[in-house]
């Protein structure tokens, strides 16, 4: 059986971020996407849907948009559970 999500690390953060604030803001996928398609994105749903599902990485015009619509810094995306090195 194949596994839905892929092992990127830290690498790829955002897909697994973006699905979470999606969600906590009580967004389907469908109309998600329509809200990124909208802004001139490209994205389709295969795509999209790889993207949270962690088996693509999002580019920077994708990051941008994408935080633009959640209403969320760029970083924020990017936060680890892990813990910090700091």
């Amino acid at each position: 059986m194949k596994t839905r999500k892929k092992e990127y690390g830290d690498a790829n953060m955002v897909g697994k971020n973006i699905e979470k604030l999606r969600k906590e803001r009580g967004l389907k996928q469908k109309d998600f996407i329509a809200q990124i398609q909208v802004t001139g994105c490209d994205m389709n749903p295969t795509s999209y849907s790889k993207l949270e599902g962690q088996l693509r990485i999002a580019t920077d015009k994708e990051i941008f948009i994408i935080s633009k619509i959640l209403n969320v810094d760029m970083e924020k995306l990017f936060e680890s559970e892990e813990p910090s090195l700091d």
